[in-house]
């Protein structure tokens, strides 16, 4: 039993470093404001670079690069946490709704599973219709998410307390990609609707 506090404690500690490393990369972004919106930044050198990736919905291969054109949201979850995941993706669909239905042809949200153990491609669409119908849910296999999150400077740790019923602590940022596929900033947890609908507007606008 002490042995394993001892482990948990470690793993905790190390998702700890891992999410500091995160807000690190938070603090390393270029602030170019283009208006008056805190939202608008732009990644610097030194910030996560992003990039394309293919992952699995429930209708098969899904790339980023399918939404060029479009600005997308991304968050990094999983379908069995209580209350981080549901809170932010909450926010973010109430926004969504607030767009015209010509705005939202441009907007595309994705939710990448970290728990591709028990979030398969049908139980991740009948999680995101509960937010919006629109909402897209990415899995894959392990290495792959891993490789994913890591370029977007996500982290997560899988807390195995040797049941089915083990949880996920992770990183709880938005990432918003412009319509060229290029990461250019990441949200708070929790920031408000009124704050996403803004940020969206703003990503909208530009050309």
């Amino acid at each position: 039993m002490q042995q394993r506090n001892l482990n948990k404690a470690f793993l905790l500690l190390m998702l700890a470093f891992g999410v500091f490393l995160a807000g690190s990369y938070a603090l390393l972004y270029t602030l170019e404001p283009k208006s008056t919106h805190p939202s608008a930044q732009s990644v610097s050198m030194t910030a996560p670079p992003g990039g394309d990736f293919t992952l699995q919905s429930d209708e098969g291969s899904v790339s980023l690069s399918d939404f060029n054109g479009q600005v997308v949201l991304a968050y990094f979850g999983y379908t069995f946490c209580p209350d981080i995941c549901p809170t932010n993706l909450g926010e973010l669909s109430l926004a969504y709704r607030q767009l015209t239905p010509e705005q939202q042809q441009q907007v595309q949200i994705l939710f990448i599973s970290v728990d591709p153990e028990r979030d398969t491609p049908t139980r991740l669409r009948q999680y995101v219709d509960y937010f919006a119908a629109d909402m897209l849910g990415l899995t894959a296999d392990a290495s792959t998410i891993a490789e994913v999150a890591q370029r977007y400077g996500a982290v997560y740790l899988k807390i195995d307390d040797g049941s089915e019923n083990y949880a996920v602590d992770h990183s709880a940022f938005t990432y918003v990609i412009d319509r060229n596929g290029q990461l250019q900033t990441q949200l708070p947890h929790a920031a408000g609707t009124e704050f996403y609908y803004q940020t969206l507007l703003q990503y909208l606008e530009r050309i």
